[in-house]
Parts: structure tokens; C-alpha cells; sequence
């Protein structure tokens, strides 16, 4: 009866005070009747708080407050559920509305799923058996949220969540995105600019540089030791951090699994080869680096080349480096990486006959998209020399005609022959990434928070 009562107060005041939906999430994502909708991503993303807006946007278009059902399973008061599961759950929000079941859409927000026992079951026989939408997300040691989805078995949909990206960054200062008066310009800039050195996740927006700074050390440190050390049982759990920041120091970099093991060895770990192949899968169901092969036809040819590595959010190595923003031209790649992986781009890194490297060879159904270059400037005539040549011999491999140059400020267009190269800053491509008819099926939502003190913030 307590755990009744518990959870009667806890639906109730979720309807009754629904908790701020913060910046709206620009992420392609569709409701699919009888599949679960199941949010994945990186700690301290901002996945619950999707949950929030997903449930606001209901209330919108008409759905009742009363046919909201949201659980926290992180709430210590609940510990009682681990053990005898879901269904208490369930009786205690048709016993306040019994009127709803069989008869009424019923909309089931679970968070942190991962600490019930057996939920899996539990969420097959709801598809299966009551009329409701099901949302689940879940993050811990326990389970990470890609294997929620995997879980599922084909009863669900998985939609990744990343830290903020410009656009949404804008959208939390009240910014326009479009350029067009010197003044918006000059907005969207210093936005950009605070968005490069503060990084996308949500908590760390608007604290000083030496607060983010903890808060990053501690996210890293959350992440290798819950997420990797501890579910995976890792027997060298030093060898573990010393590897993830060695990677983290080389972001943006290659790097081979060879060169990786003598410095494991050279530091004193008595570890296998295939260790290093282990950690790099855990860190990447973790959502914490990325692994970019070598574009090549050939598997064999892709697993035996170096490959590029690459952090969920362009600022979180900053944390681990004695001298920040050391590197910008990796941190730009990273930046330009994770734009590509929001839009659910396949990326690879290419090399022309001639060994000539370009930085992403992008990819959607039905073939390569487009070739990209990424410098911090162009003003050094061997770089851009570099640059252009890579992608003038990766047009006449890739049958393309046409591809891009990210800067951090420069602008032009760059013809030779029947190709076209277009120079853009990263603050511009950020904001119109691909042309559309490349990627018409891309959601984009709207929002209409604006903050004048930030904007006045941001022109100082």
C-alpha cells in the first residue's frame, strides 16, 4: 500500500507539474504505434529532458494531462520495484483512472528503465496487450542505453540524442540562425564562438570556465569508470583511463591499434592486443568516442589502416589537456564530425591513389554525398595547396564535381575546370551543413525562446 501511494503521488504530480522542457532538441525522430520510443546517448545529455518536451508537445495537440504516466526509476523511493518489477506500476495508475484502460491512449514515459528487473518482459507484454505509447531511456552501469534498444528485439526504435549542436545552442541563447544584418551576424559569431569553447552539453552552458571545467573532468571520469570499467569488469581498470586519454589527447587524430598497445606496455600494463579492441568497442557503446575508418571497398583493407578518432562534443578533451585549445584544428574536425553523425551521415576518412588525405567522405543510402575538407586557415600556401589538390583528385575518384572546405572564418569559391570548392566557416556550414535536396527528409524544428540579456551578453 505504501508503494501504491508512493506511486499515485508521483504520477500525479508529473501531470500537475510538468517539469521545464529547457531548449527544444532538434532530433529526427517519429512516434511508431506498438514500438517503443527509445532516446540513446551519452550521460548528462539531456535525454530525460527530451522526455519532458516529447510530453509538453503531447499536451499541445490535445492529449490530457491524465493520460500521462511518467516513472523515474532513479528515485531511491522506488528501490522497492527492482524486485517485483513493473507492474505495481501499472495497477497504481489504472486504479486512479480505470476508466482510461482498454479505452484510451495511454502515454508511458519510463526514465532510467535499466534499474527494474525483468523490464524487458514487462514492456513486451504492454505493447502487446494495452492500448498505450511507451518512451523509455536509460543510462547507468548496468545497462547502457544503445543496449535498451538491442534489447527490445525489434519492439522499438531507437533515435540518438547528442549534446547541443550550434543550432540548438542558438535556440537556448534566443539567436537567429539565419545571417543577413551585420548585426545577426555579428550575433551568430560571438554565439559560435562561446559555443566552441563552452561544448554542447547542457549543464555546463552557463557556468564560468573553471566550474565547466570540473564538470567535464567529472563527466570523463563518470563515464570511463561506471560505463566502461565497471560493466565491462575491466581486470585493468588503469589501463583503461590510461588508454581513453591517450585518445582523448589524440582527437582527431589516426591511430593504430599497434602504436596504442606499445605505449599500454610501455607504461607498465601487462595487457593483450585484443584489449585495445575492447576498450575502443566500450567506449563507443558509452557514446564517448567514435572510431572513423579509412573509406575503402575492401573490410580487410578498412580494419588494417589507421583510423581517426573522435569525442561525443568538441570541447570535453579541453578538460584532460594541460594547455587548452591547443589543437584547434582537430577540435574543428571533431566539431565538423559530430555535425555529420547528428545527421546520420556513414563517415569515413579517404585517401586518393596519390595518398592524398581528405578529412570526410560522407555517405547516405544510395551512395557517396559529398567529399569535405577541414582547416582552421588557408592562408599558408602549402595547406591550401594541400586542401584543394586532395579534393580535386577525390572528385575525379568519386565521379563528384563539387565540395566543401570548412574554416573557422574564411569564405569563398574555389573553380578549377568543372569543379567547384566552396570555402565556408564553420559557423556558417554548421547552420546549412548539406544543400537540402541532399537531405530533404532532415526534421527541423522551430522554437520561440528569445533571451535579450544573452544576446546583450554575447555583443560585449
Amino acid at each position: 500500500m505504501v508503494m501504491d501511494s508512493l506511486l499515485r503521488a508521483l504520477i500525479r504530480d508529473f501531470q500537475q507539474n510538468l517539469p521545464n522542457p529547457g531548449t527544444p532538441r532538434r532530433v529526427e525522430y517519429e512516434i511508431v504505434p506498438k514500438k517503443a520510443f527509445v532516446c540513446i546517448g551519452v550521460r548528462r545529455g539531456g535525454k530525460s529532458t527530451l522526455l519532458y518536451q516529447i510530453a509538453h508537445e503531447l499536451i499541445k495537440k490535445g492529449t490530457s494531462p491524465e493520460n500521462l504516466l511518467y516513472v523515474n526509476f532513479m528515485d531511491d523511493r522506488l528501490a522497492g520495484l527492482r524486485e517485483t518489477g513493473l507492474q505495481p506500476v501499472l495497477e497504481a495508475y489504472f486504479s486512479m483512472y480505470p476508466e482510461k484502460k482498454e479505452t484510451e491512449t495511454i502515454h508511458c514515459f519510463f526514465d532510467e528503465i535499466q534499474e527494474i528487473t525483468g523490464w524487458e518482459l514487462f514492456i513486451s507484454r504492454m505493447l502487446r496487450t494495452e492500448n498505450g505509447q511507451i518512451y523509455l531511456t536509460g543510462s547507468s552501469s548496468r545497462m547502457l542505453s544503445r543496449e535498451i534498444a538491442t534489447e527490445m528485439r525489434g519492439r522499438s526504435l531507437a533515435w540518438e540524442l547528442f549534446p547541443f549542436s550550434f543550432d540548438e545552442y542558438l535556440d537556448y541563447a534566443g539567436l537567429p540562425k539565419k545571417a543577413g544584418t551585420s548585426r545577426e551576424n555579428l550575433l551568430i559569431r560571438k554565439a559560435f564562438s562561446a559555443w566552441w569553447e563552452r561544448g554542447g552539453f547542457p549543464e555546463t552552458l552557463a557556468v564560468n570556465e573553471k566550474v565547466r571545467t570540473k564538470i567535464h573532468q567529472e563527466y570523463i571520469q563518470t563515464i570511463l569508470l561506471r560505463d566502461v570499467v565497471e560493466r565491462n569488469d575491466s581486470a585493468h581498470p588503469r589501463a583503461v583511463m590510461d588508454l581513453t586519454r591517450r585518445l582523448l589527447s589524440a582527437n582527431g587524430s589516426l591511430y593504430s591499434g599497434n602504436r596504442l598497445y606499445d605505449y599500454l606496455i610501455s607504461c607498465g600494463h601487462k595487457i593483450s592486443k585484443s584489449f585495445i579492441g575492447d576498450v575502443l568497442q566500450w567506449v563507443e557503446d558509452a557514446f564517448f568516442l567514435f572510431t572513423v575508418k579509412l573509406y575503402a571497398r575492401s573490410i580487410a583493407r578498412q580494419n588494417t589502416n589507421p583510423k581517426k578518432i573522435y569525442c561525443v562534443d568538441h570541447a570535453l578533451p579541453d578538460a584532460i589537456h594541460a594547455v587548452k585549445g591547443e589543437d584547434g584544428g582537430h577540435r574543428l574536425e571533431n566539431l565538423v564530425f559530430n555535425q555529420l553523425q547528428r545527421q546520420g551521415y556513414t563517415i569515413h576518412y579517404y585517401k586518393t591513389r596519390k595518398e592524398r588525405e581528405i578529412d570526410f567522405i560522407v555517405q547516405k543510402p544510395g551512395g557517396v554525398t559529398q567529399l569535405i575538407q577541414v582547416c582552421l586557415t588557408l592562408k599558408n600556401p602549402e595547406t591550401r595547396e594541400r586542401k584543394v589538390e586532395a579534393l580535386l583528385e577525390g572528385f575525379k575518384e568519386m565521379k563528384l564535381a563539387r565540395g566543401v572546405i570548412v574554416t573557422m572564418d574564411e569564405e569563398e569559391m574555389i573553380r578549377q575546370q568543372n569543379n567547384r570548392i566552396d570555402v565556408i566557416p564553420a559557423w556558417r556550414w554548421l547552420l546549412n551543413p548539406v544543400p537540402k535536396k541532399l537531405f530533404a527528409n532532415f526534421v527541423r524544428r522551430t522554437v520561440k525562446c528569445r533571451s535579450r540579456e544573452l544576446q546583450r551578453h554575447l555583443l560585449q
